[in-house]
Formats: structure tokens, sequence, C-alpha cells
């Protein structure tokens, strides 16, 4: 399933990649949506290219019945980013991973920070999969849109975040 998902922050990129990689914003928002941050990880120095581990715990009540039956209660979810050093303008690039522990349900993304009159646009594009035989396709469908949704719910969380501090 095709994953797509844009929003626009008033701030410049650099401080969008400092809040998403802040270990108490990912913290905050791994518990906005009931889970918990288990693990997070920056390999290298954010200035310039740079790799990023989350590994999460999930609840599965907002999955589709038929999909939890699969799953069960919590998923363990790792998502890893691999971040480009700046452009010019500041604006960053990552390739994106999220898979789920004992799931074949996984994304693969590219995820950009545009610079755009003083804000950054934030956009996601990629593809979510699942390779279980009949079933793989509606397991995918219902979590193409939690993600998109979840990127909206990041960029609000991110403003909030940031005018708070």
């Amino acid at each position: 399933m095709a994953l797509n998902a844009s929003t626009t922050l008033p701030y410049d990129p650099a401080t969008v990649l400092g809040v998403f990689t802040d270990e108490g914003f990912v913290r905050h928002m791994s518990e906005h949506v009931g889970g918990t941050l288990e693990s997070l990880t920056v390999d290298g120095d954010t200035a310039g290219a740079f790799t990023l581990t989350a590994v999460r715990t999930m609840p599965t009540d907002r999955l589709p019945d038929m999909a939890r039956k699969f799953v069960g209660e919590t998923l363990s979810v790792t998502q890893t980013e691999q971040w480009a050093a700046p452009t010019a303008d500041g604006s960053r690039e990552a390739t994106l991973q999220m898979t789920v522990a004992g799931v074949p349900l996984s994304v693969a993304a590219v995820q950009r920070l545009t610079a755009q009159g003083g804000g950054t646009v934030v956009d996601l594009q990629g593809t979510v999969s699942s390779t279980i035989p009949f079933l793989g396709g509606k397991i995918a469908g219902a979590a193409e849109p939690m993600i998109g949704k979840a990127l909206n719910v990041q960029a609000t969380e991110a403003r909030t975040w940031l005018e708070n501090r």
C-alpha cells in the first residue's frame, strides 16, 4: 500500500530535526499513542549524516479485530532512520524502515524535511507491506492510514513541544 503524508511546521529543518531526534520528544510521542519507548540510539552527529533507531512497544487496540488475532495485544516496532547530511538550505532526507517483531509487516519510506519560506515541509512517501497470505493486503491497508495520521500527530505535537520550550 502506498504511504503519502505531508505537513508543514513553522520552524527551520534543523529545529524540526532536533525535536524529532530528542529522546524526550520521542518518548512523549510513544506515550501519546499509548506505547512505550524501549530504546533510542543516535549513531553519529546529527549535524551531519547519522542513523536513529527507536524501538517501541505499541498497543494493537486500534487495529481491526482480524489483525489483532495474528499480532496480539502489543507490537514491538523498530524504526530505523538513516539521515543524510543537510543540503545548503538545511533541508534533510532520510530513508526510513519500520519492522514489527514476529509480524510480516514492514514500512519502507523516504522522509524529507524541506526548507520553505522560513518553515519546513515534512513529507513522507513510501510503502506499507505485509506478506501474510490472503490477509497481507488488508493488514497493510489498515496500517497505512494509521502511519499517515501518526505523521500529522507528530507535527502537531512537535509544534506544541517547541512552543512550550
